[in-house]
């Protein structure tokens, strides 16, 4: 259970880490943009994406990985 742990968190810094290092100027403009956006919507954006992630796990622990 740790290594897949382990696996998921390195995966996602590796694609974080990526965006940064590639395009740093699109972050800041993406930073930007997510201000102008009010806060109870941010809410409602990441419920959705934590609930859609949740989602996709269970259809991928239930497909067999």
């Amino acid at each position: 259970m740790l290594a897949v742990g382990a696996l998921a968190l390195g995966l996602v810094l590796i694609v974080e880490g990526l965006v940064y290092a590639l395009a740093p100027r699109i972050v800041e403009d993406m930073l930007a943009a997510l201000r102008a956006i009010p806060p109870e919507a941010r809410r409602m954006l990441g419920l959705a994406a934590f609930a859609t992630g949740v989602f996709l796990v269970w259809l991928g622990k239930s497909l067999g990985a």
